[in-house]
C-alpha cells in the first residue's frame, strides 16, 4: 500500500505491518511481529527513502495515470492483469497531441511500466510487467516508433572546450555593472566547473560551499556526496586542475563566485556591491589567493534575482539549463543549436572532447563516474563517430 506520493504506508492495527509484507492469501511465512508504532513508522520512512525523491515523484505520477485509465476503462489496477497492462501501453502509444504527434515517448512508457511493477511489489502482488505479453507489446511499440520515425531520441548537443571558453569570455566582456558581475561569476562557475567536472546538473545544484576545497597541487577537490549511480551516498572526489590560462581555470572561476557567496552570507547586498565595485580586473590567476569564508553547508550555486540579490536557496536544475542557453544565445550561437543545449551539454561535452583528444574510456570514467564503458559509447557514436573508426584508415 502506498500514499499519494508513492511512499509505502504501514497498515494500522495490532500487528503494524511493514512495507512489502505478504498479504493474506499468499504463502505463509514467519508471523508478523508486534512493533511499537514509532518503530514501524521508522521502518516505513527508511523504505520510502530507499529511492530518490525524484523517482518517487515520477512513480507516483505514473501510477496515478495508470489507475485513472483503469477506472475510466473499468479495469482493476491492483492487481492488474497482464492484458490490462498491454492494453494500457497500446492506449498510451496511440495517444496523439493536437498537432498529430505521439504524446508519449517509449522512455515514458518504460517509466510507467516501472511504476506499475513497483506498486505491485509494494502491495505484495506479483508484477504483471514481466509477462511475455507485456514485454512483447512494449517491444512492438518501440519497433513501430522506430519504423515511423516518431518521437526519436533528442540528446543534448555537447559543448566542447572552445564553446565553453567562447561563452565564458563573452559573458565577462558583456558585464556593465556589479549586478551583471554577480550573474557572470555564477554562470562562469557553472560552465567551467560543470564541464571540467563532467557533472550532471542535479549534482551541480546539490553542491554546498563545504563540498569544495582548494588543494595546492591538484586544484579543486569537489566532494560529490551522492549521485545518480551512488544513491546510498558513499561519495567520491572529483579533482578540477589548475590550468595555464586564468580565463579557463576552474579553481579561479570557483573562487571568484565563492567570494560573492561569502560576501552575501556575511553582509548581504551592500557587502556584495563593495566587493565587486572594488575588485581588481580579472587579468591573472586568483586561485592561489585566500579561500573565502563561506557558510558551511550553504548551497554553492544560488538563484539570483533581477536586481542582483542572491537567494539563500540553491539554484534549480532548470536554472542551470536556462543559464547555459541564455549564455550561448548571447555569445551568438545559432538558435537551432541553442534549443539543443541544456544542463547535460557540459557532461556530454566533457566525454566528447575527451574522446576527441584521445583519452581512454577508463580515464573518462574516472571523472564522469560511469560504471561501464558501454555508456560512453553512446557519446562516441553520436558526437565523435570518427574516433577509432577504421573509415579514417581507408586511404581515400
Amino acid at each position: 500500500m502506498t500514499d499519494a506520493s508513492g511512499a509505502p504506508q504501514v497498515k494500522p492495527g495490532l500487528h503494524r505491518q511493514i512495507p512489502g509484507e505478504l498479504t493474506p492469501g499468499t504463502p505463509v511465512g514467519p508471523a508478523v511481529p508486534d512493533l511499537a508504532p514509532a518503530t514501524a513508522d521508522r521502518i516505513a520512512a527508511s523504505v520510502a527513502g530507499s529511492r530518490a525523491a525524484g523517482t518517487r515523484r515520477t512513480y507516483a505520477s505514473a501510477w496515478r495515470a495508470f489507475t485513472t485509465w483503469c477506472a475510466n476503462e473499468g479495469h482493476t489496477a491492483l492487481p492488474a492483469h497482464p492484458v490490462t497492462v498491454a492494453a494500457y501501453l497500446v492506449a498510451c502509444a496511440d495517444t496523439v497531441t493536437e498537432t498529430g504527434e505521439r504524446a508519449y515517448a517509449p522512455a515514458t512508457l518504460a517509466h510507467r511500466l516501472a511504476a506499475i511493477a513497483h506498486h505491485h511489489r509494494q502491495s505484495g502482488h506479483p508484477s504483471p510487467t514481466g509477462d511475455d505479453l507485456v514485454r512483447q507489446t512494449m517491444s512492438g511499440i518501440r519497433r513501430d516508433y522506430a519504423t515511423t520515425g516518431q518521437r526519436p531520441r533528442t540528446p543534448r548537443a555537447p559543448l566542447l572546450t572552445a564553446d565553453v571558453l567562447a561563452i565564458v569570455d563573452k559573458a565577462r566582456a558583456d558585464c556593465q555593472g556589479w549586478a551583471d558581475a554577480v550573474v557572470e561569476r555564477r554562470d562562469a562557475a557553472i560552465l567551467l566547473l560543470g564541464f571540467a567536472g563532467a557533472f550532471r546538473r542535479s549534482e551541480l545544484v546539490a553542491l554546498t560551499c563545504s563540498d569544495v576545497s582548494l588543494h595546492r597541487l591538484d586544484g579543486l577537490h569537489i566532494k560529490l556526496r551522492k549521485s545518480k549511480t551512488d544513491q546510498e551516498g558513499r561519495g567520491t572526489i572529483r579533482a578540477l586542475p589548475f590550468t595555464h590560462s586564468h580565463s579557463s581555470c576552474p579553481p579561479c572561476a570557483w573562487l571568484r563566485w565563492a567570494q560573492v557567496v561569502a560576501a552575501h552570507d556575511a553582509g548581504g547586498r551592500p557587502a556584495v556591491i563593495r566587493l565587486l565595485r572594488t575588485a581588481e580586473p580579472f587579468a591573472a590567476h586568483v586561485c592561489r589567493g585566500t579561500r573565502p569564508r563561506t557558510t558551511s553547508g550553504a548551497p554553492l550555486l544560488r538563484a539570483i534575482r533581477h536586481n542582483g540579490n542572491l537567494s539563500d536557496t540553491a539554484l534549480s536544475g532548470a536554472g542551470v539549463h536556462a543559464a547555459i542557453r541564455r549564455r550561448a544565445e548571447s555569445a551568438g550561437y545559432d538558435p537551432e543549436l541553442v534549443v539543443q543545449l541544456g544542463g547535460h551539454s557540459l557532461r556530454a561535452g566533457f566525454v566528447t572532447q575527451a574522446f576527441r583528444n584521445g583519452a581512454s574510456a577508463h580515464a573518462i570514467m574516472r571523472q564522469t563516474g560511469h560504471t561501464t564503458p558501454a555508456m560512453l559509447e553512446v557519446y562516441a557514436r553520436e558526437h565523435a563517430p570518427l574516433i577509432n573508426n577504421a573509415v579514417t584508415n581507408l586511404g581515400l
